[in-house]
């Protein structure tokens, strides 16, 4: 064999050995992506129809949010919060629509002590999934239904599903994910937030508060 051919050969192996690194690489990329963003990475590659932009895009979410000043809350905070979602739980039994309202806006100033940036909500949305991807889509779905409502749209039952969604971003928000590294997730938020609301989602996602008094779901909510 001639010394080119032999040139050759091995150029060609130093070849397939780059792609099959760079193959490597980027199949190890979206396993992470996905492990860390769950739904929100199908949704992002379907919002922006290619994968590798959408990758890119998420790689950009997590620079971003690693600049950040994301601090955790003191035991002082998460109780104030915890007594404050309790308050805002009790209203749904007689004003389902002033407690939607409430719930958003705890949601926000949790984030926003946290030292989220909450001006847009888009960007606040995307934020968010870096490090709370599980729930993000529900925090969106409650927001339209939260719009909805505000233009007389919303049915008792859909408020009812966007106190749900509300409860498990703001209990998930409670938690210092951000920091995590290996330790097992905490749950004991959903211990102080409600037994009977995590009951009641169980059991067709009905949201009830601590007193057991029934929700009123005969009648739409009207603005």
């Amino acid at each position: 064999m001639s010394a080119a051919a032999i040139v050759g050969i091995i150029i060609a192996l130093i070849v397939l050995g780059v792609v099959a690194w760079y193959l490597v690489v980027q199949r190890r990329r979206t396993e992470d992506l996905r492990a860390r963003y769950g739904p929100e990475y199908s949704r992002t590659v379907d919002q922006i129809g290619d994968r590798g932009r959408a990758e890119a895009e998420l790689v950009k979410r997590q620079e971003r949010v690693e600049a950040l000043d994301i601090r955790p809350l003191s035991a002082e905070q998460r109780g104030k919060f915890t007594q404050d979602w309790r308050s805002v739980q009790a209203l749904f039994v007689d004003d389902p629509r002033g407690a939607i309202t409430r719930a958003d806006g705890l949601v926000e100033e949790v984030m926003k002590v946290r030292g989220y940036p909450v001006s847009d909500f888009d960007q606040r949305a995307a934020d968010l999934s870096v490090h709370h991807g599980r729930v993000v889509q529900n925090y969106r779905a409650a927001r339209e239904i939260a719009i909805r409502h505000r233009r007389g749209m919303a049915t008792t039952e859909d408020l009812r599903q966007a106190m749900v969604y509300y409860r498990e971003l703001f209990q998930d928000l409670l938690e210092d994910r951000e920091h995590m590294t290996e330790r097992p997730v905490e749950r004991a938020v959903e211990r102080d937030v409600s037994r009977t609301a995590d009951a009641a989602s169980r059991d067709g996602d009905r949201v009830q508060p601590e007193t057991q008094r029934p929700i009123r779901v005969d009648r739409d909510v009207r603005p």
